[in-house]
């Protein structure tokens, strides 16, 4: 399933928020992983997650190289 850019950059917002216990309205988009407090198994962790819900299989250093929800929610909607 294609997905857009909206789907995925909502899909980070909600795995960040429950992963912090937090509500989503409160993780900004555009503030980088790092500031979230995720740490290399988490980011891993995450890209597992993102894997199974897009359906293909994404490089683990994705967060690393799009640093924020907005430019990986961008790099992924290209790739799709």
């Amino acid at each position: 399933m294609r997905r857009n850019k909206e789907e995925i950059r909502d899909w980070l917002i909600a795995y960040i928020a429950d992963l912090l216990g937090i509500s989503k309205v409160d993780v900004d988009p555009t503030l980088e992983f790092e500031r979230f407090g995720l740490d290399s198994a988490a980011a891993t962790s995450m890209t597992g997650d993102l894997e199974d819900w897009l359906g293909y299989a994404a490089d683990p250093t994705l967060p690393y190289d799009f640093p924020t929800i907005n430019t990986l929610a961008g790099e992924l909607a290209l790739r799709e």
